[in-house]
């Protein structure tokens, strides 16, 4: 029986960049190279701009996978072209290799760094191919196998202009329409004019995209345009849209066509379970035409900083769609002059799934705080609960706090500084609000055991920060 001697990966290492440095990498020789050395010469062509070595190892490129995104912390045009010169070869059929595999082109900026732990690996001798074959296919709805190669990008519009990388990768893939699929899961706008966004949208298969979020100082007019764009994405998960202004100019009939135009792009997006909507001001008066297009049962739901109507509230507390929220969000809401009969109502169906809720800086007062109570003490799968921001007193706050005794998985809590903490014109007594902190957090001892548990003051007008007592008081740097 032949005995089989395996070079060394460390001198394997060490051959591959001889090859490099005295330029002697043909595709003869590449065929012939084992396998494992093929990432750590990768890197080091990456990174020294051997551009004619990288030209063949893309060609040669013994697994499925080719995870780039990692290597472009700093992208290098003239690398990166090389690397589209490389599947150039290979997607118009100019070369002919025995070994071909790769499919997936992945340029997402991944959290683990693939490469350096491939050179772990090739340290220990142990070497695993299996995280270099992993083709996503799940995450792609339109990758079907038509198509030789698939590229998969997270795209972060921010900048009015592409970055020469990006430019130079469009280009590409425009011109080789059908030899390759665009595949984008997460697209950011958070700056570029949307003329320019619309060139990108014609390129990038939309039904792809997973998450959006828009956050570019838009008119409701502009968010119109944007809108059959929002329609096509029919695999959207998440959707996260800031900063959305009614021009004063808009007539209400054109405002109520606007928000129609949007709204109804919603029952499109079977699968979204994720929906931000931030300081847009579009809403009141009108979410009930965005709730009732929702399809499916979000997961959660964050409406801030935003103005509603108490028939808004309703509503809300009324949409098929919500009974199954795991994170509630509505700060910055004001609340002060409504009824919370509809939060109750909402509170109550929630109750068996809600671990997040956010009620910061609502406006809530003691008369309004019984009314959502017997619906709060049920919501037992809470581990993030906020309250800050609301003019509560000392006895309404003991009694919130008594309600809270069964919520076992409670790890965060804020709650605002009592009202007796401040004198008749607003200021903030310190050692009063001290004294005050400490006998709530005893009381809290006596009731249960807080993992971790806040008092916070409102915002300091000097310096813009809140104060908060956790076990002794923290103060504002003013």
């Amino acid at each position: 029986m032949k005995m089989r001697i395996r070079t060394p990966p460390r001198l394997l290492e060490l051959a591959g960049r001889s090859l490099l440095r005295d330029q002697a990498l043909t595709m003869s020789t590449l065929e012939e190279l084992p396998t494992e050395l093929f990432p750590p010469l990768f890197m080091e062509a990456f990174s020294g701009r051997h551009c004619e070595a990288l030209k063949l190892m893309v060609q040669a490129w013994p697994f499925l996978r080719l995870p780039l995104g990692s290597l472009m912390k700093r992208p290098c045009l003239e690398t990166f072209q090389a690397v589209l010169d490389g599947l150039d070869a290979l997607l118009t059929q100019r070369v002919r290799l025995r070994r071909w595999k790769l499919q997936v082109l992945d340029l997402q900026d991944v959290s683990e760094n693939f490469w350096m732990v491939w050179s772990e690996v090739m340290a220990s001798g142990c070497l695993p191919n299996d995280m270099w074959n992993r083709k996503p296919v799940q995450d792609c709805p339109r990758m079907r196998g038509q198509q030789p190669l698939t590229v998969f990008m997270d795209l972060c519009l921010k900048n009015r202009t592409l970055d020469e990388c990006l430019t130079c990768l469009f280009l590409w893939v425009k011109q080789r329409e059908g030899l390759l699929h665009l595949c984008c899961k997460k697209l950011k706008m958070l700056g570029m004019p949307l003329h320019n966004i619309r060139n990108i949208l014609k390129i990038v298969n939309l039904d792809c995209i997973q998450e959006v979020e828009v956050n570019c100082n838009w008119t409701l007019p502009v968010l119109a345009e944007f809108t059959p764009y929002l329609g096509q994405m029919r695999n959207l998960h998440r959707l996260v849209l800031s900063d959305v202004d009614v021009s004063r100019y808009i007539s209400p009939e054109k405002k109520k066509e606007f928000v129609i135009q949007f709204t109804s792009q919603f029952l499109k997006l079977r699968y979204l379970q994720k929906l931000y909507m931030n300081s847009v001001s579009f809403l009141e008066g009108h979410l009930d035409q965005l709730l009732s297009c929702l399809k499916t049962p979000l997961k959660i739901l964050a409406i801030t900083n935003c103005v509603l109507l108490e028939s808004d509230l309703r509503h809300l507390s009324k949409c098929p769609s919500i009974g199954q929220l795991k994170t509630l969000d509505l700060t910055g809401i004001r609340l002060a002059n409504f009824s919370l009969v509809p939060l109750q109502v909402l509170l109550e169906k929630v109750a068996g799934t809600l671990e997040y809720l956010d009620l910061d800086d609502c406006g809530i007062v003691d008369s309004q705080v019984n009314t959502i109570l017997p619906a709060l003490s049920r919501c037992f799968e809470l581990t993030t609960f906020n309250f800050r921001g609301n003019p509560v007193s000392m006895a309404t706050l003991e009694n919130l706090l008594c309600h809270t005794i069964r919520f076992n998985n409670l790890c965060l809590e804020l709650y605002p500084a009592p009202r007796e903490s401040y004198d008749a014109g607003g200021t903030l007594c310190r050692s009063r609000f001290a004294q005050l902190g400490a006998e709530l957090m005893g009381r809290v001892r006596d009731l249960r055991e807080p993992k971790r548990i806040l008092f916070c003051t409102d915002y300091c007008p000097r310096c813009g920060n809140r104060s908060f007592y956790d076990l002794e008081l923290d103060q504002c740097c003013c």
